[in-house]
């Protein structure tokens, strides 16, 4: 870890340049991937203005009007997350869930320096999720999205460190970064922090490598594995976490073990039980070993990895109503298009997305390679009775949707 961060004066957007470039670094996607990614940190300085994407008032919305409950929210103090007893109530008349948000206990713990992290914003706050879907199609990595709201002066966590990467969007007021160098460098995601609490203890005692403040517009990016800390200046500090879940050569060899297991299970020798009276592995291990390592040579993880990645998010909106209405009034000229963030593959016949899969007839099979565009089409373009059975099935939508 010895590339310097890299510091960015005025970083304005650029027209036509995807979210990395025009509102997070002001570098372009493969500037970053070459000599940023998953390398250093980087301070971007003025990036953009982010109150189309979240703001005081989305803070009082989401705790105080839209019902969320525990999972939605965590509350931190000197280090500490509070339990979630101390900030919850039972919804209500007609409402059979105990763990609501409850507005007054949440407006106590702020007064009194509690920081508020809303996560999984990328769920329950429309801006915020469309940029996390576009950032993460951007980057080929998943993407969460926390706020975290902290009161003047105060802190939320002591030094840690994530295991994932983070860009931080400061949104409103100000707050004091200090970065040390990791203790563990790329952890797993089973690798937190905490099995490495007295080094991270230490290393924050010692000179930070980045020591700054942050304010409205900045952008710090954060390589998993480096050591961080944050305090608020003088006014209420919002800013956005999101969390780039980083895909690691670990879990591809993860998923390719399972592939070449999943093999195995065919070989009748490798189903056999050991021989009676075996004293340990080391009487079995050298046939084990040459069959596991056949049935690595021959395993594809593709098809696990584009599950296991399927499975990472959620595609874009739809809602019942409106989709049922369109099936009932679709015409040939009613305009459709792929519904965003489906992760759409044909392999031969059959299409696979993140609400399911379909198989198709040879004469639909160039309709379906042609929506997967994403752009706009009309019915009779594709086929009246192709775009119904897709409506159907929730993967295209009207067109304004």
């Amino acid at each position: 870890m010895s590339t310097p961060p890299v510091a960015l004066q005025d970083a304005g957007a650029t027209t036509g340049a995807g979210v990395l470039e025009a509102r997070l670094t002001g570098l372009r996607r493969e500037d970053f991937a070459r000599d940023v990614w998953a390398r250093a940190p980087l301070l971007t300085r003025g990036a953009s203005d982010f109150s189309d994407l979240f703001s005081a008032a989305a803070v009082d919305e989401l705790i105080s009007r839209r019902g969320l409950r525990a999972p939605f929210l965590r509350v931190a103090k000197d280090g500490a997350t509070l339990p979630e007893s101390s900030f919850t109530s039972p919804g209500g008349v007609g409402a059979t869930v105990a763990d609501q948000l409850d507005d007054t206990a949440l407006w106590r713990s702020f007064a009194d320096g509690a920081t508020l992290v809303l996560q999984a914003l990328q769920r329950t706050w429309e801006p915020i999720a469309d940029f996390s879907t576009r950032l993460g199609t951007e980057l080929g990595h998943p993407v969460q999205a926390n706020a975290y709201v902290t009161p003047p002066q105060n802190r939320g966590f002591d030094a840690h460190y994530d295991v994932h990467d983070v860009f931080v969007l400061q949104v409103a007021g100000a707050k004091r970064w200090t970065i040390h160098e990791p203790v563990h460098p790329d952890p797993l995601r089973d690798q937190p922090w905490t099995g490495h609490r007295a080094a991270v203890a230490e290393a924050a005692r010692g000179p930070a490598r980045i020591d700054t403040v942050l304010e409205p517009g900045d952008v710090l990016y954060l390589p998993r594995g480096w050591l961080h800390a944050a305090q608020a200046q003088g006014a209420v500090s919002i800013h956005l976490t999101l969390g780039i879940h980083n895909w690691t050569r670990h879990a591809l060899a993860e998923q390719l073990a399972q592939s070449a297991l999943a093999l195995l299970r065919d070989d009748p020798r490798m189903r056999g039980s050991l021989p009676l009276g075996v004293d340990g592995p080391a009487d079995e291990l050298g046939f084990v070993r040459e069959r596991l390592v056949a049935a690595l040579a021959e395993a594809d993880p593709e098809p696990l990895f584009q599950r296991t990645r399927r499975s990472q998010a959620r595609p874009a909106p739809m809602g019942p109503l409106a989709q049922l209405a369109a099936v009932e009034g679709l015409a040939p000229d009613s305009p459709v298009r792929l519904r965003a963030a489906l992760e759409a593959r044909l392999d031969g016949r059959r299409l696979t997305t993140r609400v399911g899969w379909l198989d198709f007839t040879e004469p639909d099979l160039l309709s379906v390679a042609r929506l997967l565009d994403g752009e706009v089409h009309t019915a009779d373009s594709l086929g009246l009775e192709l775009v119904g059975r897709l409506m159907r099935a929730g993967v295209l939508v009207p067109a304004e949707q």
